[in-house]
């Protein structure tokens, strides 16, 4: 932590402009060398325009807007220069190696957020919005990461954190200067105090279901029979040709994912290869990883060729996938020979939608229900959801530990048993704003950043 850090803040590969951060007690001084001006003194904040030297040859490297953000009021809490430089890759990689030149080091992922967190510019939940806002892949995801990032989630835990040290008090107090049991009135305030916070956490925590489809995603698999219209279907809903489409059965011949945004929730649907009996080797394998498709799926969609009569397969994918979230797509609804009656006793209790691939009718009516298991409440504006697995295990731990606390007091145990479980609570929740975080958690979590931030 004492080093001074180095790193690219922006993406690798061609850009207008390539900013480089560095941050640390020495950021100034290695400016300085880098410029060729050991007399450079910027006023923070202000932005101004130097040419950078190659450390050896002394000739300008390149023309760059500095800023200099003077700690503590910085993102780091240390001192900071960002180099804004055009956006070669050969440009910018040779200002890095002149740094590294002149002293500094390459920052590890994640580096600069968890200085700014041991220096007390974020919370450690405010540092995984940062990560969740930059990996954000709907508008839904970006506001949720965005108000985490304003210390809505802290807000929200500090008044459990304060009412569980009004309860601690008077409990460590009667353990120092009373010998008697707690009076009866104290101990239902107490224990109804502790069902009320408890309540408050697991209702934070329950809202983790749609928090991580915000987050992660909603998988979906498409399956059935080779050539009965998986890929073209899949195309559709992407709007995009990202599959081959052939009139030859067994096309596709491996799994396909991609995102696609369905009413502000990401949804990664996967076209599976067609399931059938084959000798092919490479058939067969495609086959098998189709299964963990539908392993891995929150919502099977089992396509139909409407047009066909059903066969034995037909009715083995439908059977299968009745077995978890599902629904029955029947394709080919723009043929003469198509019969949706035909397909009632096949989907059975399955939502059954009729649609087209090649004319997109049904389409709109499938992503809906795509969705619908998921989607109650998802996008109310007022509402704040977890998002966060560590986080979601963390309050779920608390609350635990509130309600045993309070079966403890209503069943008359010593106070030095019940405070135990009070402060493993106020633990679980110092570890969700890193106040009590051990540092391994902490490593592993940054570690998941990308380098530069």
């Amino acid at each position: 932590m004492s080093d001074t850090i180095v790193a690219l803040s922006t993406p690798p590969g061609r850009s207008g402009i390539g900013v480089i951060r560095i941050s640390g007690e020495s950021a100034l001084l290695l400016t300085c060398s880098l410029l060729n001006d050991p007399n450079f003194s910027p006023e923070p904040n202000r932005v101004i325009l130097k040419a950078i030297y190659d450390p050896d040859t002394r000739e300008v490297i390149d023309r760059a807007l500095v800023t200099f953000f003077h700690a503590p009021h910085s993102y780091t809490g240390e001192d900071v220069i960002e180099l804004s430089c055009h956006g070669s890759p050969q440009l910018l990689l040779r200002v890095l190696d002149s740094l590294l030149f002149f002293g500094a080091r390459t920052a590890e992922p994640g580096e600069f957020t968890m200085r700014a967190v041991a220096n007390g510019r974020l919370s450690l939940t405010q540092a995984e919005a940062v990560r969740d806002l930059i990996e954000a892949q709907t508008h839904a995801a970006v506001r949720q990461a965005a108000r985490q990032l304003g210390g809505e989630l802290s807000a929200r835990l500090q008044p459990v954190k304060d009412s569980l040290l009004d309860i601690i008090v008077p409990l460590e107090s009667s353990l120092e200067f009373v010998e008697d049991d707690l009076p009866e009135d104290i101990v239902r305030n107490i224990s109804e105090k502790l069902s009320s916070l408890s309540a408050k956490l697991d209702e934070l925590a329950n809202s983790f279901r749609r928090g991580r489809l915000l987050k992660e995603g909603l998988r979906v698999a498409l399956v059935g029979r080779p050539n009965v219209g998986k890929s073209s279907i899949f195309n559709s809903l992407l709007s995009s040709d990202r599959s081959i489409v052939t009139e030859i059965p067994g096309t596709t011949r491996d799994t396909i994912s991609e995102v696609v945004n369905l009413e502000g929730i990401p949804v990664l649907i996967t076209d599976t290869a067609g399931v059938r009996s084959s000798a092919d080797v490479i058939e067969q394998l495609g086959i098998e990883r189709t299964r963990r498709a539908v392993a891995d799926a929150d919502l099977i969609v089992a396509v139909i060729d409407g047009s066909q009569p059903f066969t034995e397969e037909d009715k083995k994918i439908v059977s299968e996938a009745s077995e978890s979230y599902s629904v029955v797509a029947l394709n080919k609804s723009d043929l003469e020979s198509f019969r949706i009656h035909n397909a009632q006793q096949l989907a059975q209790d399955l939502i059954l939608i009729p649609v087209s691939a090649k004319t997109g009718d049904g389409l709109t009516t499938l992503c809906a229900e795509i969705i619908k298991p998921f989607s109650a409440n998802y996008l109310d504006e007022n509402s704040f959801v977890i998002t966060n697995a560590r986080h979601f295990d963390l309050l779920r731990r608390a609350s635990d530990s509130l309600e045993s606390a309070g079966e403890l007091i209503r069943g008359g145990l010593s106070e030095e048993i019940i405070l135990a479980k009070l402060y493993e609570s106020l633990r679980f929740l110092g570890e969700i704003t890193g106040e009590t975080t051990p540092e391994a958690i902490l490593s592993q979590i940054f570690s998941s950043f990308c380098i530069g931030k």
